[in-house]
């Protein structure tokens, strides 16, 4: 490790306050996926914070969700192939939230809204940034991606990431660590989608015969989608939302429901789709028909011999101060598939260590904030001789 390098985690190892202070005001900021306004509010406190100390940011135009922001650290050590610090500033959280929760400290733990999936992993990676660029640049060129969809599938970001990993050296996406303190080696696929069934809509009583009822297909349908569910294989079939109908003495002229896919493997994702549209094709009620539409998809992060270097090298440096970690397996999914999946050495969940995503009960281990960024920037260092 050079000088440069060790200025810049001595001085991250003196900013957990000023850490929790950024943490409160991005906590603060309602930013579903789905507000714009509120996931680029928190664009511009990072962009703002990276500024004060010299990063430079630019910003990705996104029309439909909130920009993207990428910002450049500049490598010493010659070397042309960056490292991606990766993390998304959307929440699963609607408007109003903050209002009713806002940021606390209580015990050790902070509360709040999206406080460790993933505000407190954009803080870390922001404060990287900032410690290699004001020790003089980092040993090799360091990116910072900040995405503003990846709740929802990341509809718009995915190109931003995926080309944003291609020729990389790394991505080490800030997810938060799981609250055991180990990080994701590796993640299920998932696939998300619409099924909308139509029949025919008939008097209940007086025509029944001559209704075809589409809440009666879809029945069908969801028996059979749940059918495909393996757990030996790591493959679940979830219809986890469902709607239909004209009135209680009305045939149902139409009916939906929403799909969730989850898998483990490329070739699992395959069987599975084939399965689902053979299902969607089949007329379980004569004369109804059937449309799938898929909404959003994850790639799974499958880990390969590159990216068990790059977790092994972390596991070291996270080891030297204590703190030994493994790999775990997560039936989640997030945009660390998406960069395996162009062949960028990946490792997941690396932020600071919660636990409890998405409900009212979300929590941030304080302690780790600090921890687990000296572990990313000594994770860069390591790589400069990789």
């Amino acid at each position: 490790m050079t000088e440069k390098d060790a200025a810049a985690i001595r001085w991250l190892e003196g900013q957990e306050g000023a850490m929790l202070a950024l943490l409160e005001e991005l906590v603060n900021i309602d930013s579903g996926s789905y507000d714009k306004a509120g996931v680029d509010a928190v664009g511009a406190r990072i962009a703002f914070f990276l500024a004060e100390h010299g990063v430079s940011v630019t910003t990705i135009p996104v029309e439909d969700y909130g920009d993207a922001l990428k910002a450049q650290v500049a490598g010493s050590g010659g070397a042309n192939r960056p490292i991606v610090l990766m993390g998304h500033r959307d929440t699963v959280f609607p408007k109003g939230e903050v209002a009713h929760r806002p940021f606390r400290i209580a015990e050790g733990r902070a509360y709040g809204p999206g406080v460790a999936d993933m505000k407190a992993g954009l803080v870390m990676n922001a404060f990287v940034l900032a410690a290699f660029h004001r020790a003089g640049g980092a040993p090799v060129p360091l990116v910072g991606l900040f995405t503003s969809d990846e709740e929802i599938g990341s509809p718009a970001c995915r190109p931003i990431i995926e080309e944003t990993a291609r020729g990389a050296r790394a991505v080490l996406n800030a997810e938060p660590g799981r609250p055991t303190g180990n990080v994701v080696t590796g993640r299920k696929g998932g696939v998300f989608m619409h099924l909308e069934v139509l029949g025919r809509a008939a008097h209940s009583g007086g025509n029944y015969a001559e209704g075809r009822s589409a809440i009666g297909a879809l029945a069908h349908k969801i028996i059979a989608l749940h059918a495909i569910t393996d757990l030996d294989r790591g493959i679940t079939v979830n219809v986890g939302l469902i709607s239909g109908g004209q009135s209680v003495n009305t045939v149902a002229p139409r009916a939906t429901c929403e799909i969730d896919l989850r898998y483990v493997t490329p070739p699992d994702r395959d069987d599975a789709m084939n399965r689902i549209a053979a299902i969607v094709a089949d007329t379980h009620v004569p004369e109804s028909r059937a449309q799938l539409t898929i909404k959003g998809e994850f790639l799974p992060l499958v880990q390969d011999a590159a990216s068990r270097a790059l977790f092994e090298t972390y596991a070291r440096v996270s080891a030297q101060h204590g703190a030994p970690i493994t790999g775990e397996f997560a039936g989640g999914c997030a945009d660390s598939g998406f960069t395996a999946s162009v062949g960028c050495p990946t490792l997941c969940a690396v932020g600071p260590v919660g636990g409890k995503a998405h409900s009212p009960e979300e929590y941030l281990e304080v302690a780790s904030l600090v921890p687990r960024a000296r572990a990313i920037a000594e994770t860069v260092a390591a790589a400069a001789t990789a």
